[in-house]
């Protein structure tokens, strides 16, 4: 009998989020013989609902009401908790995002159930399974196993899993949600942007990022290049984060952000496990380095042994000309 995993749709401005797509592919991912479901909750959202059936969900549950139009803590968990009741699945993914913030523990306390926070990766174990996460910032990752609770529940790392991208024959089960504007001890007022936009490297599909190899901030152009070639975000390890050379946005690991690009090429990176774990699930992984026994080749699709202050810019002229 498949497990069944319902994951939680987030939607914002009439668009399904990234983060619904990649608990779709964390979902798939954790076996074969898995049954994926979604929960929406909005209101005169039909569209997002057929999209979701169509995109990896082999069920939609989509409650409607205008207590739903917009997030609020105590109407999704309310509507949570119902849903689970009703359904029983035997795993609920949450996006480790503002709302999963809110809305998770609240489900998960009103339940009766632990929560695996922050995870990066989820394997089965017999009626259990087992959650990797960061812990004290980062600096640790744990692996929580838990067993025996239905359902199991967790919240996934944005960029953990890649998103999924087959198709779905999926059916939708439109409900009338039983929460009513009137139950709600909160409302939503509005959504306000950051006169700035941050830099998210879990949605980026090539990464180019720099080590401690480069020896200093003055260095780090050579690498910045490759990246302007590739049409690629630049990234880091920790090292050049904590001397300053990059902010800490650029950070890739256990106390930066997990990614999963199609392309990551790490230059001048050694490959300390706290760097690993963050990128270990790209597509394809060249790494640059002089010294042969890094750790950073033993994940790597290719592995080039050699100065990167030769390698890199050889290889930013090769594509540049290749554009011309």
């Amino acid at each position: 009998m498949p497990t069944t995993i319902l994951i939680l749709a987030e939607h914002v401005n009439g668009a399904l989020k990234d983060i619904t797509f990649e608990l779709l592919g964390m979902a798939h991912a954790i076996s074969d013989d898995v049954e994926v479901k979604a929960l929406l909750l909005g209101n005169g959202i039909d569209d997002l609902a057929s999209e979701l059936a169509a995109r990896g969900a082999s069920e939609v549950i989509y409650v409607a009401g205008p207590a739903l139009a917009s997030y609020t803590g105590d109407g999704y968990q309310k509507t949570i908790v119902e849903i689970l009741k009703e359904r029983a699945p035997q795993m609920m993914l949450i996006g480790n995002t503002p709302n999963g913030w809110d809305v998770a523990p609240l489900v998960a306390a009103r339940v009766g159930v632990p929560l695996a926070t922050g995870c990066s990766a989820i394997t089965l174990e017999g009626a259990g399974a087992r959650f990797r996460r960061k812990a004290f910032n980062g600096k640790f990752v744990h692996e929580v196993a838990v067993s025996d609770q239905s359902p199991l529940m967790a919240t996934v790392d944005k960029g953990a899993a890649a998103a999924f991208e087959g198709s779905t024959s999926g059916t939708v089960r439109k409900v009338d949600a039983s929460v009513q504007q009137g139950d709600l001890r909160s409302r939503f007022v509005e959504i306000r942007k950051g006169e700035s936009g941050g830099l998210d490297l879990t949605q980026a599909p090539v990464i180019v990022s720099a080590g401690r190899g480069i020896g200093e901030a003055e260095k780090l152009n050579v690498v910045r290049e490759l990246a302007d070639a590739l049409g690629a975000q630049l990234g880091a390890s920790r090292a050049v984060t904590d001397a300053g050379w990059l902010p800490h946005e650029h950070q890739i690991g256990s106390s930066g952000v997990t990614v999963s690009p199609k392309l990551y090429v790490a230059c001048g990176i050694s490959g300390a496990i706290q760097h690993v774990v963050g990128m270990k699930g790209s597509g394809y992984i060249v790494a640059i380095n002089k010294d042969p026994d890094a750790p950073i080749f033993t994940v790597a699709d290719v592995g080039v042994v050699g100065d990167l202050f030769e390698i890199v810019p050889a290889l930013t002229q090769a594509l540049n000309e290749a554009k011309r």
